[in-house]
């Protein structure tokens, strides 16, 4: 049995009796493990895809036809959220079960050299918790939580298998001079890292990389991770693909210098996201040559909503991104937080269907636990509910009483869900701690504050603001924690 570097450190930590109890759990837990029944994971996330940017969701410029095979063949879920309006805390909040207001990063910091702001080492992962139950995990794509060799690394967090970029800034370009492979650098010298084309996309390396993971473990439960960079900026991508587009939808010119400058920047941002769905395309005819399909729960989700208007290049109007919903990457408003998610369980998972059961990113560590036959072995301090129930239509569905959410950055922000209810502040770094209040069913754009109307609702959802924050030295609340 192999211990990883955290638990190890947690049990040389501990008093020698401890110790020997805990030894004999995690034996007790590999055995378990090792007759585990438990679906492969494949969990694939994309970076900045809004709500809209799908087929299955209501886009009509950009063609996804393997994610919309996903959600015929599956479910797709209507009120379904990120962890938080950007990147690394996003992500973090899917690693732990922790809701914003909870997990250790809560905002996007860079650290130097290289890399954001690093998980603490005692901070226990959605992988760290499959690979007890036995499961082999592997990440390709964009990490974010911390450098190669920092109490952050994904190393150290429960991942057997990393390939990617670590830093975020890193992966703004999408011909990287070089990626890791675990702890070692990748170079590929035909990309200089400053051009807008080269001789290696990450996005095809990402998918060579979880084939040949297929291949080496298709003989063991497995959690492939892909926390892919498309469509975030810049807009980049191999010829092929921008040719579907290039010259058949209207273009204006590029308008933002701080990424590289395309020349066709609307065909290139669609080119990017069929690309990313000619990838999906072709793990899924790899899951079927190797006879995994029926024992494979494949996610699609996207981190957040998507990127402002006219950054990089992007043009979030044209493609109506945020799909109804008012809002972009890095608000707490609907279009910066609800996102798509579809799942796929061939013969467990009823086809053609669409669920409007309320979850969210802290969801996926227990949803995950339970089809993989360990729920009693989720932690009890996460924030997450299950939603396995819902998956394979098992009825008694619990539900979160609440949806919380914090985000520090962006003139400092909180949101919180009550049914239908939706209350938001923002311009909290400002001193405005006013509440605004909208009644989602009713008013799904978020353009009809009704919060005067309504005393008693803003009252229990302000209660509830000061109850789910707690806070943090590394990342506090501007206008809350700092007034």
């Amino acid at each position: 049995m192999i211990l990883n570097s955290t638990l190890r450190f947690r049990l040389l930590s501990w008093p020698l009796a401890f110790v020997s109890l805990a030894f004999v759990g995690l034996l007790c837990s590999h055995l378990r493990a090792a007759e585990s029944e438990g679906p492969n994971i494949v969990l694939i996330v994309a970076d900045d895809l809004g709500y809209g940017e799908l087929g299955c969701y209501g886009q009509r410029i950009i063609e996804t036809p393997h994610i919309d095979r996903l959600a015929h063949e599956g479910m797709r879920f209507r009120q379904f959220y990120s962890g938080s309006p950007v990147c690394a805390p996003s992500r973090c909040v899917l690693m732990t079960g922790l809701h914003s207001g909870h997990a250790p990063i809560r905002t996007n910091r860079e650290v130097r050299p290289e890399g954001q702001h690093p998980l603490p080492a005692e901070t226990v992962t959605l992988a760290e918790l499959l690979q007890a139950e036995g499961y082999v995990t592997g990440a390709m794509g964009k990490w974010g939580l911390g450098p190669p060799g920092s109490t952050g690394d994904p190393l150290q967090h429960g991942f057997t298998h990393f390939f990617g970029y670590n830093c975020q800034r890193h992966a703004h370009n999408h011909y990287p001079a070089f990626l890791y492979r675990n702890a070692e650098k990748v170079f590929y010298p035909g990309n200089t890292g400053q051009d807008l084309t080269g001789s290696d996309y990450s996005q095809d390396l990402f998918m060579d990389e979880a084939v040949a993971f297929l291949e080496r473990h298709r003989e063991q439960p497995f959690l492939l991770y892909l926390p892919l960079i498309i469509p975030h900026l810049s807009i980049q991508v191999p010829e092929a693909t921008l040719a579907k587009y290039r010259g058949k939808i209207p273009e204006e010119a590029y308008r933002h210098t701080s990424y590289l400058r395309h020349s066709h920047p609307r065909a290139g941002y669609a080119a990017m996201a069929t690309h990313m769905d000619a990838g999906v395309g072709r793990l899924l005819a790899k899951l079927a040559e190797l006879e995994l399909d029926e024992n494979t729960v494949v996610f699609f989700t996207s981190d957040n909503g998507p990127t402002f208007d006219r950054l990089g290049g992007s043009d979030s109007d044209f493609f109506d991104s945020s799909g109804p919903f008012r809002g972009r990457k890095g608000s707490v408003y609907e279009g910066g937080i609800r996102v798509p998610l579809v799942a796929r369980w061939p013969g467990k998972i009823e086809a053609g269907q669409v669920t409007d059961h309320i979850a969210a990113f802290q969801d996926f560590l227990p949803t995950l636990m339970q089809l993989c036959g360990a729920a009693e072995r989720i932690p009890e301090t996460i924030d997450g509910i299950g939603f396995q129930p819902t998956l394979l239509s098992l009825g008694d569905q619990p539900r979160h009483e609440y949806l919380y959410m914090e985000f520090p950055s962006y003139g400092s922000q909180q949101m919180v869900r009550l049914g239908n209810w939706k209350g938001v502040r923002r311009g909290m770094a400002r001193g405005n701690l006013d509440l605004e209040l909208y009644l989602l069913d009713e008013d799904p754009r978020e353009k009809d504050n009704v919060a005067g109307q309504h005393p008693e609702i803003v009252s229990r959802l302000e209660a509830i603001m000061r109850e789910e924050h707690v806070p943090s030295a590394d990342f506090p609340l501007p206008g809350v924690d700092t007034r």
